[in-house]
């Protein structure tokens, strides 16, 4: 019975977690083709990857993008599924055919903006934040990053990232040709965006701040962490390298806000204490994010 129960539990909590994924999948692929819709393609901005493409392509001809995004990406998907095998899920086929869909679906919508700069910076933010989320929740929109790993399958001295960076900029090159180069060159600076917010979403925002402590006054100062900023601390032990004595080392994690408190409170027990301060991208677990 408690088996039973315990499946049924696991089950349930499955379940949930495929609801949850999908819904923020769908929430940030319809930031993508809003990014596309509202600022980049009506200003003739072609970031890199297959969405860079079908703007392009859409000047050149007057393709519908979406239309011609899912028209490049379904066959890429097949085939990189056929040569690496059907690692990239439902998930990402979900999220390539909605953003095909989603980009010409929202087509009616007005750009916010004529204004080139605003609509790289803000394109490149509204795109950044959306693959953030498709790329957090286990899934990815498609397009070069499906190319390129099939390609490395085939070309082994070329890593995949240099794969991707190479056709990313044979597609700005190419727009710059067919709009101008002032417009590539807006097209990498949406690119250059695009990735930073990507890596902000993956790896947080940097708020917290670790802190490590080397002092012969460490009990004053660990009690006075856990007493008056309610902050976890943890004893490493370490030995002076010149003088090969035993040290204990403290560890601490604060918030931004928390550095000159913690500043002070070690000044205060030991002036000569060292202290070496360093950003954390994330902290995951008690007094900071859920696991």
């Amino acid at each position: 019975m408690y088996s039973l129960g315990n499946q049924e539990n696991m089950r349930k909590i499955t379940a949930k977690k495929v609801i949850i994924d999908f819904f923020w999948v769908t929430v940030g692929t319809i930031l993508v083709a809003l990014s596309l819709d509202l600022f980049l393609a009506p200003n003739k901005i072609a970031p890199g990857g297959v969405s860079g493409l079908a703007v392009v392509l859409q000047h050149l001809f007057g393709w519908p993008i979406g239309a011609v995004t899912l028209a490049i990406n379904i066959p890429l998907f097949l085939i990189a599924t056929k040569v690496l095998g059907t690692g990239f899920g439902a998930k990402t086929l979900y999220s390539t055919i909605l953003l095909g869909v989603s980009i010409d679906a929202l087509a009616f919508l007005k750009p916010l903006t004529h204004d080139t700069m605003l609509a790289a910076v803000y394109g490149g933010i509204i795109m950044g934040v959306g693959l953030g989320i498709v790329i957090k929740y286990g899934a990815t929109t498609g397009g070069t990053d499906m190319a390129a790993m099939t390609l490395h399958k085939y070309i082994h001295f070329l890593s995949v990232g240099r794969i991707l960076l190479i056709i990313d900029f044979i597609i700005i090159t190419m727009a710059g040709i067919v709009f101008s180069p002032e417009l590539a060159l807006y097209a990498l600076a949406t690119e250059f965006i695009t990735i930073k917010v990507i890596d902000l979403i993956q790896e947080g925002s940097g708020d917290e701040r670790i802190a490590i402590i080397i002092s012969d006054k460490y009990e004053e100062i660990t009690k006075s962490i856990l007493e008056e900023m309610e902050r976890g601390v943890t004893e490493l032990k370490g030995r002076g390298g010149y003088s090969k004595q035993e040290k204990n080392v403290l560890l601490c994690v604060v918030t931004r806000r928390e550095v000159t408190t913690l500043r002070n409170l070690v000044k205060s027990i030991d002036p000569s204490a060292f202290v070496i301060l360093s950003t954390a991208h994330e902290v995951l677990g008690e007094g900071f994010k859920n696991m």
